[in-house]
């Protein structure tokens, strides 16, 4: 067996395969990913503190690549991505993390509560105007994050339609994406990434000159030796852009089927809102917004008696883990009030999600007024799911809502 999870039935419903794949063969060796696979929640949860597993896994697929021949669309996109954050060991990325760590405060992301509930509502009111089938994905999950980021950035909401497309275009490297897309993918996501940058180098001056309550200021506003160069502030902005609005828009949406799917958990949820938290964990847990993340090997290691060699690539099953039946009480049950939830939906250690709280907020946020103000939501039809390597993503979730 070589677990595959971009066959349509793993895009559509991976959590059987990850069951047997626990079960049978933990540490798995994936001729389809060429990469292994850790699917049980000790052997993830412990992956994030092996300094054998690297986070710094662009650099080295991009010297491999460049050694073998002239620079193609590909090496140029793997050149963008190097700089962020999110792909870097320390001391860079504790150097970064550092930097950024002030913009993304508690107080700084709890004040912006009101700003997000106002937001949400904009798509909400939208979204009741129309009748009939809906896609809540199109109109309410998707172009909520991207029109909270540029808040959140001090762009104009009008350029949120920019974002949603880079974001988009990026997505179809970051997240694996099979299908006809494949194959112009590179070429894709490089002219997003260009316009990307331009854009933010702008928005970067624009905010030197006249700073303001954004977040944009805030990553600018040390007074230290030690700032953020223009480079590092673009490639900051980018990850943010990116990184909050796939997530962001799954979350939501996922949460969402996941009640539809258990309206005896909705009707609880709808009795009681001040499980609205809980539930919010609980639905990260069950169907969160990522499948899997990436490490690269840069020591031999052996886990579950597999030697695991330098050079090779590990894929931390994040998905599988939070369904571990080791770790968590009938994994497979949907339980709003579930305590203890130790799940690892936004990774775990140095590398753990910096925004985090930004993206419970959101989907809390989200998820609470969709419940409150769409009472007769029901399922349509079945979704569609797009075939992703990490991300868990639908293309489209059709909705009526009376």
């Amino acid at each position: 067996m070589t677990a595959d999870l971009l066959t349509p039935s793993a895009s559509a419903d991976p959590y059987a395969l990850f069951a047997t794949l626990r079960a049978e063969d933990p540490v798995h060796w994936s001729d389809a990913h060429r990469a292994w696979l850790l699917t049980r929640y000790d052997d993830v949860s412990a992956a994030f503190q092996n300094k054998a597993f690297s986070n710094d896994r662009v650099r080295p697929v991009l010297a491999r690549r460049q050694a073998s021949g002239e620079p193609t669309a590909a090496d140029r996109v793997l050149g963008l991505l190097s700089g962020w954050m999110v792909v870097n060991d320390p001391p860079v990325h504790t150097r970064l993390r550092k930097l950024a760590a002030g913009a993304f405060k508690g107080q700084r992301i709890a004040a912006m509560g009101e700003q997000i509930s106002a937001i949400v509502d904009e798509h909400l009111d939208a979204f009741l105007a129309g009748s009939g089938p809906q896609d809540l994905v199109s109109e309410v999950a998707y172009p909520l994050p991207a029109t909270v980021i540029a808040t959140m950035l001090g762009a104009p909401a009008g350029d949120r339609d920019r974002f949603r497309d880079w974001s988009d275009e990026l997505a179809l490297v970051a997240f694996g994406t099979g299908g006809a897309a494949r194959a112009e993918r590179h070429e894709r996501a490089l002219r997003g990434l260009q316009e990307m940058d331009a854009y933010f180098r702008e928005l970067v001056a624009r905010r030197r000159a006249e700073p303001g309550e954004d977040m944009l200021s805030a990553l600018m506003a040390r007074e230290d030796e030690d700032r953020l160069t223009d480079d590092e502030l673009v490639a900051m902005c980018a990850l943010l852009l990116f990184a909050g609005h796939e997530t962001t828009t799954n979350s939501i949406a996922n949460a969402t089927l996941a009640l539809l799917r258990h309206p005896e958990q909705l009707a609880r949820l709808r009795a009681d809102p001040e499980l609205l938290a809980p539930a919010v964990e609980e639905l990260l847990r069950f169907d969160g917004p990522i499948k899997v993340l990436n490490r690269w090997v840069v020591a031999d290691t052996v886990l579950g008696g597999r030697t695991i060699r330098a050079g090779q690539r590990v894929h931390l099953v994040l998905a599988s883990a939070n369904r571990d039946p080791a770790k968590f009480a009938d994994p497979d049950v949907l339980d709003l009030a579930r305590s203890p939830n130790p799940h690892i939906a936004f990774g775990k250690g140095i590398h753990a999600c910096i925004g985090a709280q930004l993206a419970r907020m959101e989907t809390r946020v989200a998820v609470g007024r969709i419940v409150e103000r769409l009472p007769g939501l029901s399922l349509e039809q079945e979704p569609v799911w797009k075939d992703a390597l990490a991300s868990r993503s639908m293309e489209t979730l059709v909705v009526r809502h009376s």
